[in-house]
């Protein structure tokens, strides 16, 4: 929660980075500027998947986990504490881009290795709802960024918040360093990764490289994740991290700050119910089904959502509309790490999840904010330019969601050959004792 607040907080106050690193410009350039950055925070999400990711399937689960937070906590006090362009001139948006970096390169260790350990402790037939927590953590990290977005703009004045007032949920957000190093200082190594890592060392033919491994030998694995993924990465980013500055916009629909984010925060609380239950779902109905029926409903409801909030703009449709897109965004993303983490052996399970979830992040999630942005400015029948990009993000989805009963099979064979060669090591270490 502590780890995604940092990150998403950054959207919520675009708007307000924008004045301080970027005077000059008009409005729209200034916020296209200030997306640009966020985007490129992206850019380092898959260098952060594959090292981290990498040095999580080699040193352990709890590792990997402990340095993305030391990152995370880095990026977002640089950001906290950067002197406006008014003070050092170009160095501010230079700092901006370094915290946005340390921030991204955390961010794309991070669901990899979070997402194995939650696989790997849970029981083999709740693993939907234990991986569901992993999103449920994101939708709680909104609901905190939501709030913290809603009291600042509530109790300060507008200059106040321009002024200084936006920095203080960074502040607020390095909290992250000491609470996230004692929690995951008490965490125990899974017992998985344990047995693999037991089994490269008594068998060095074995002791690969994960991040070589996974492109020699998960490379279809690889792609049908990446499909599946990158609605994960445009339905969040779209309909719950951006739409909230969207719709504050005077030439989309004319919302105050506080009444966006408002609605944020109560569509988030649907949000993570909706993950946990999803999750536990497709536990029972199977990951494919779950996925699928999901994937359907994002394409075919949110047009509509979008047409009912152009023709009533009013606080009471705009919290129906948020909560409802929320609870969509739910049905997916609460199954999505559980579905993505199992097609990849234990071996290569952190870095093949950190990989196709931040690629698909890094070039459909990342960069969404500002390309929307920019097509708004373009033409004003682009008012509905988000819907039709998750609508495409769904038709993707839909031509892959099939192919990952394939991906599943070809892992279980790889996964059922290092058994027996484990079983023949032994057996031949026992004979020798």
């Amino acid at each position: 929660m502590l780890e995604w607040y940092d990150f998403t907080v950054y959207a919520l106050f675009a708007g307000y980075i924008a004045e301080s690193f970027f005077p000059g410009d008009g409005p729209d350039i200034r916020l296209v500027k200030t997306f640009l950055f966020f985007g490129l925070g992206f850019v380092v999400r898959p260098l952060g998947a594959m090292l981290i990711g990498n040095y999580g399937d080699r040193a352990g689960r709890k590792a990997a986990l402990t340095l993305t937070i030391l990152l995370m906590a880095a990026g977002t006090g640089v950001i906290a504490f950067s002197p406006t362009y008014a003070t050092i001139g170009v160095g501010a948006p230079i700092l901006l881009l370094l915290g946005r970096v340390l921030q991204g390169f955390s961010a794309g260790g991070e669901v990899g290795g979070a997402t194995a350990y939650l696989l790997e402790t849970g029981d083999p037939k709740q693993r939907g709802r234990v991986a569901s927590w992993l999103e449920a953590s994101m939708g709680l990290s909104n609901i905190l960024g939501a709030l913290a977005a809603f009291l600042v703009t509530a109790l300060l004045s507008g200059s106040e918040v321009r002024a200084w007032g936006w920095r203080l949920p960074f502040i607020f957000g390095l909290a992250i360093a000491p609470v996230g190093l004692y929690l995951r200082r008490t965490l125990d190594e899974t017992e998985e990764f344990c047995a693999e890592a037991a089994l490269r060392r008594d068998q060095p033919a074995r002791n690969r490289v994960p991040l070589l491994e996974i492109f020699r030998h998960h490379g279809q694995t690889l792609l049908i994740g990446f499909l599946v993924a990158v609605l994960w990465a445009v339905a969040v980013y779209v309909l719950m991290i951006f739409l909230p500055t969207y719709v504050q916009r005077p030439d989309t629909f004319h919302f105050t700050a506080s009444q966006a984010f408002g609605a944020s925060l109560i569509g988030n609380v649907p949000f993570v119910i909706g993950c946990v239950w999803f999750g536990s779902l497709s536990d029972r109905i199977g990951r494919r089904v779950s996925l699928f029926a999901s994937a359907t409903a994002l394409l075919v409801c949110v047009l509509p959502l979008f047409l009912w909030l152009k023709a009533d703009p009013t606080l009471p449709t705009l919290l129906v509309v948020q909560s409802t897109l929320c609870i969509l965004v739910a049905s997916f993303v609460g199954v999505a790490p559980a579905a993505l983490s199992e097609i990849f052996p234990a071996g290569v399970r952190s870095t093949g999840t950190s990989l196709v979830y931040n690629g698909a992040f890094t070039l459909f999630g990342g960069f969404a904010p500002m390309i929307l942005t920019w097509a708004k400015q373009q033409s004003a029948g682009s008012i509905y330019a988000p819907a039709w990009y998750v609508m495409c993000a769904a038709g993707l989805a839909l031509f892959a969601i099939p192919l990952l009963g394939r991906a599943s099979r070809s892992r279980r064979q790889l996964d059922s050959k290092p058994l027996k060669l484990e079983g023949a090591a032994l057996s031949e270490r026992g004979e020798q004792v």
